[in-house]
């Protein structure tokens, strides 16, 4: 029997690696022709390792064929692509310097707080108030010195404008304007306003209680070596004078946060003024 050629009305067969035509023009690969090349590139590539050619052969060109479908794509060339790595988040802001609400907020005889009747949401540790934001980190330091056998108290914590007024006023009648300021801020100019400040007393000499002979005790030697652990900073330190516009308290310790008191032992610097390069001194703006 003579077999059909061209012009004769039977249908050539069709090659297993051809793509199907859609009606709409465009070209598909058909699951069965995928398969196919795919094991032409397997035999290509042994063939390859026992020391014959690799040829490359290009996918198909048709502009039509639907991009998004991996079999509308040559599957000798596709390659599954990575997912794009997710963006790291943003850094979150370091807290103000001179937001009264803030754990940084700088104050002093150059910078009061603003609003200067300024009163933080209180908490209550060792029966004295602090801000809120303090009362956990100090909770935890009474415990740690408790544990130690020292017995830290708390002298004085959160002082509002009108009893800050009181204080300084009381200072300056028994000691002069001079000689109080040098230990006693204005109203509005205290770190004690800000709930942030916590001045320590102890009941190995009682009569060094908020004095210099206080630097001498077992509790402030425990501060000295203990305190930056729970986020607190000797805020007048010595030789600090010109700097922070006060004479050393070692009994005045101020919440930072320990974040802050990394990133000062880093630079080297023991005063907040040093750090944020503020200004400071003695002298009220």
């Amino acid at each position: 029997m003579t077999p059909a050629g061209p012009g004769t009305g039977a249908r050539p067969r069709r090659s297993p690696f051809a793509p199907q035509v859609l009606p709409d023009g465009r070209r598909r690969f058909t699951r069965e022709a995928v398969l196919a090349r795919r094991a032409l590139l397997a035999g290509v590539v042994a063939a390859t390792a026992g020391g014959g050619v690799l040829l490359t052969r290009p996918g198909p060109a048709d502009p039509g064929a639907g991009a998004a479908d991996p079999a509308a794509q040559d599957p000798v060339a596709v390659a599954a692509a990575e997912p794009a790595p997710a963006p790291a988040p943003a850094a979150a802001p370091d807290p103000s310097t001179t937001d009264a609400a803030s754990p940084w907020v700088v104050v002093n005889k150059q910078h009061p707080l603003d609003p200067v009747e300024y009163a933080p949401a209180l908490a209550v540790v060792g029966g004295k108030e602090v801000a809120a934001l303090v009362a956990p980190d100090l909770r935890a330091l009474l415990e740690a010195a408790d544990r130690d056998g020292v017995s830290l108290s708390i002298t004085s914590g959160y002082r509002s404008h009108a009893r800050q007024r009181a204080v300084h006023d009381a200072a300056v009648r028994r000691d002069g304007l001079e000689s109080a300021e040098s230990v006693s801020a204005r109203p509005g100019h205290s770190e004690h306003q800000t709930g942030l400040a916590v001045d320590f007393g102890g009941s190995s000499r009682p009569g060094c209680q908020l004095e210099n002979c206080f630097g001498q005790t077992p509790e402030a030697a425990w501060l000295q070596a203990h305190a930056g652990r729970y986020g607190f900073l000797l805020r007048y330190p010595e030789g600090k004078t010109g700097i922070t516009g006060y004479d050393p308290e070692p009994w005045h310790w101020r919440w930072v946060g320990t974040d802050l008191l990394g990133r000062m032992a880093d630079r080297g610097v023991s005063t907040l003024e040093e750090f944020f390069g503020i200004s400071g001194g003695p002298v009220y703006a």
